[in-house]
Protein backbone atom coordinates (compact mmCIF):
# COMPACT_ATOMS: atom_id res chain seq x y z
CA UNK A 1 0.00 0.00 0.00
CA UNK A 2 1.14 3.43 -1.19
CA UNK A 3 1.78 5.86 1.40
CA UNK A 4 1.49 9.62 2.02
CA UNK A 5 2.97 11.48 5.00
CA UNK A 6 2.47 14.95 6.25
CA UNK A 7 3.77 17.46 9.18
CA UNK A 8 2.80 20.35 10.25
CA UNK A 9 5.25 20.75 13.04
CA UNK A 10 4.81 21.63 16.01
CA UNK A 11 3.93 25.68 16.23
CA UNK A 12 0.87 26.28 18.37
CA UNK A 13 -0.78 28.02 15.17
CA UNK A 14 -3.73 25.65 13.68
CA UNK A 15 -2.64 24.89 9.85
CA UNK A 16 -6.21 23.64 8.99
CA UNK A 17 -5.61 24.03 5.23
CA UNK A 18 -2.80 21.53 4.89
CA UNK A 19 -4.79 19.15 7.17
CA UNK A 20 -8.13 19.53 5.18
CA UNK A 21 -5.99 19.05 1.88
CA UNK A 22 -4.44 15.69 2.91
CA UNK A 23 -8.21 14.54 4.24
CA UNK A 24 -9.33 15.52 0.49
CA UNK A 25 -6.40 13.39 -0.93
CA UNK A 26 -7.15 10.21 1.63
CA UNK A 27 -11.28 10.53 -0.39
CA UNK A 28 -9.04 10.91 -3.68
CA UNK A 29 -6.99 7.69 -2.98
CA UNK A 30 -8.65 5.57 -0.74
CA UNK A 31 -6.20 2.54 -1.62
CA UNK A 32 -3.58 4.94 -0.45
CA UNK A 33 -2.84 5.12 3.22
CA UNK A 34 -2.26 9.43 4.16
CA UNK A 35 -1.05 10.06 7.94
CA UNK A 36 -0.74 13.41 9.43
CA UNK A 37 1.03 14.56 12.21
CA UNK A 38 -0.91 17.33 12.85
CA UNK A 39 -0.05 19.18 16.16
CA UNK A 40 -2.35 21.79 17.31
CA UNK A 41 -4.30 21.45 14.21
CA UNK A 42 -7.75 19.75 14.18
CA UNK A 43 -7.27 16.02 13.58
CA UNK A 44 -7.76 14.68 9.90
CA UNK A 45 -11.52 12.83 9.59
CA UNK A 46 -10.12 10.58 6.33
CA UNK A 47 -6.42 10.56 6.68
CA UNK A 48 -4.91 8.71 10.03
CA UNK A 49 -4.10 11.61 12.67
CA UNK A 50 -1.78 12.27 15.06
CA UNK A 51 -1.20 15.04 17.24
CA UNK A 52 2.44 14.56 18.13
CA UNK A 53 5.09 11.33 16.88
CA UNK A 54 8.97 10.68 18.37
CA UNK A 55 10.97 11.86 16.09
CA UNK A 56 12.16 7.99 15.53
CA UNK A 57 8.68 7.14 14.26
CA UNK A 58 8.71 10.10 11.88
CA UNK A 59 12.11 8.71 10.20
CA UNK A 60 10.39 5.51 9.99
CA UNK A 61 6.83 6.90 8.38
CA UNK A 62 9.46 9.28 6.07
CA UNK A 63 11.50 6.01 4.94
CA UNK A 64 8.48 4.13 4.63
CA UNK A 65 6.60 6.87 2.47
CA UNK A 66 5.85 7.35 -1.23
CA UNK A 67 6.10 10.80 -0.59
CA UNK A 68 5.94 13.35 2.19
CA UNK A 69 4.66 16.45 2.95
CA UNK A 70 5.79 19.39 5.23
CA UNK A 71 5.36 22.77 6.20
CA UNK A 72 8.03 25.12 5.43
CA UNK A 73 10.63 24.62 8.29
CA UNK A 74 13.86 23.91 7.27
CA UNK A 75 14.24 21.01 9.57
CA UNK A 76 11.42 19.36 8.73
CA UNK A 77 12.53 19.46 4.81
CA UNK A 78 15.61 18.47 5.76
CA UNK A 79 14.40 15.50 7.39
CA UNK A 80 12.27 14.63 4.74
CA UNK A 81 15.41 15.14 2.44
CA UNK A 82 17.53 12.80 4.57
CA UNK A 83 14.81 10.33 3.76
CA UNK A 84 14.94 10.90 0.16
CA UNK A 85 12.20 13.02 -0.47
CA UNK A 86 11.81 16.44 -2.73
CA UNK A 87 9.16 17.06 0.34
CA UNK A 88 5.96 18.64 -1.12
CA UNK A 89 6.19 22.19 0.71
CA UNK A 90 2.98 23.75 1.62
CA UNK A 91 4.05 26.82 3.88
CA UNK A 92 2.16 28.11 6.79
CA UNK A 93 0.62 31.40 5.72
CA UNK A 94 0.12 34.47 8.49
CA UNK A 95 -2.51 35.76 6.50
CA UNK A 96 -4.61 32.58 7.08
CA UNK A 97 -3.40 32.70 10.72
CA UNK A 98 -1.00 29.73 10.10
CA UNK A 99 2.28 31.33 11.58
CA UNK A 100 3.48 34.93 13.32
CA UNK A 101 4.90 35.83 9.99
CA UNK A 102 6.01 34.63 6.73
CA UNK A 103 9.70 32.72 6.83
CA UNK A 104 7.80 30.05 5.67
CA UNK A 105 7.38 31.44 2.37
CA UNK A 106 10.21 33.26 1.98
CA UNK A 107 11.88 29.95 2.51
CA UNK A 108 9.84 27.86 -0.05
CA UNK A 109 10.25 30.69 -2.17
CA UNK A 110 14.13 30.77 -2.14
CA UNK A 111 14.66 26.34 -2.38
CA UNK A 112 11.80 25.42 -4.52
CA UNK A 113 13.22 26.52 -7.91
CA UNK A 114 16.67 24.87 -6.21
CA UNK A 115 14.71 21.51 -6.59
CA UNK A 116 15.30 21.14 -2.61
CA UNK A 117 11.49 21.00 -2.09
CA UNK A 118 7.99 20.93 -4.56
CA UNK A 119 7.06 24.72 -3.40
CA UNK A 120 2.84 24.33 -3.73
CA UNK A 121 0.36 27.36 -3.27
CA UNK A 122 -2.76 25.77 -4.01
CA UNK A 123 -5.35 23.26 -3.55
CA UNK A 124 -4.87 22.13 -7.12
CA UNK A 125 -0.68 22.36 -7.23
CA UNK A 126 -1.11 20.47 -3.88
CA UNK A 127 -3.70 17.36 -5.54
CA UNK A 128 -1.17 17.84 -8.05
CA UNK A 129 1.76 17.07 -6.43
CA UNK A 130 0.52 13.86 -4.25
CA UNK A 131 -0.60 12.56 -8.09
CA UNK A 132 3.63 12.72 -9.07
CA UNK A 133 4.49 11.56 -5.69
CA UNK A 134 2.28 8.07 -6.07
CA UNK A 135 2.99 7.55 -9.68
CA UNK A 136 6.66 7.65 -8.67
CA UNK A 137 6.06 5.64 -5.76
CA UNK A 138 4.33 3.17 -8.24
CA UNK A 139 7.52 3.68 -10.46
CA UNK A 140 10.13 3.19 -7.56
CA UNK A 141 10.93 6.20 -5.88
CA UNK A 142 14.11 7.60 -7.14
CA UNK A 143 16.30 9.47 -3.88
CA UNK A 144 17.14 12.53 -3.61
CA UNK A 145 20.77 13.85 -3.14
CA UNK A 146 22.57 12.66 -0.04
CA UNK A 147 21.29 14.10 3.57
CA UNK A 148 24.58 16.11 3.42
CA UNK A 149 24.50 17.91 -0.08
CA UNK A 150 20.90 18.45 1.06
CA UNK A 151 21.74 20.03 4.13
CA UNK A 152 24.58 22.41 2.75
CA UNK A 153 22.11 23.51 -0.18
CA UNK A 154 19.57 24.46 1.90
CA UNK A 155 22.44 26.08 4.53
CA UNK A 156 23.72 27.90 1.71
CA UNK A 157 20.24 29.20 0.95
CA UNK A 158 19.50 29.89 4.16
CA UNK A 159 22.50 31.81 4.93
CA UNK A 160 21.91 34.12 1.86
CA UNK A 161 17.92 34.71 3.11
CA UNK A 162 18.86 35.22 6.68
CA UNK A 163 22.30 37.37 5.56
CA UNK A 164 19.64 39.75 3.36
CA UNK A 165 16.89 39.93 6.38
CA UNK A 166 18.77 40.30 9.41
CA UNK A 167 22.09 42.45 8.36
CA UNK A 168 20.88 46.27 7.87
CA UNK A 169 22.21 48.03 5.09
CA UNK A 170 22.80 51.34 4.95
CA UNK A 171 21.34 52.87 1.80
CA UNK A 172 24.79 52.95 -0.17
CA UNK A 173 25.39 48.97 0.33
CA UNK A 174 21.21 48.46 -0.62
CA UNK A 175 21.03 45.95 -3.82
CA UNK A 176 25.14 44.88 -2.76
CA UNK A 177 25.65 41.19 -2.45
CA UNK A 178 27.23 40.40 1.09
CA UNK A 179 30.16 38.52 1.67
CA UNK A 180 28.23 35.80 3.51
CA UNK A 181 26.28 35.65 -0.04
CA UNK A 182 29.44 35.17 -2.07
CA UNK A 183 30.40 32.58 0.05
CA UNK A 184 27.62 30.44 0.26
CA UNK A 185 27.70 30.49 -3.53
CA UNK A 186 31.28 29.59 -3.95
Amino acid sequence: MSLIFAMVGTDHHPFHRLVDWMDEAARRHPDTRFVVQHGKSKAPTEAEGHAYLPHEQIRELLAEADGAVVHGGPGTIMDARAAGHVPICVPRDPALGEHVDGHQQRFAALVGPAGVVAHVQSAQAFHGAVEAALAAGRAGRVRSMPESAATEAARAHLAVELDALLVPRPPFFRGRRSRLAELSEA
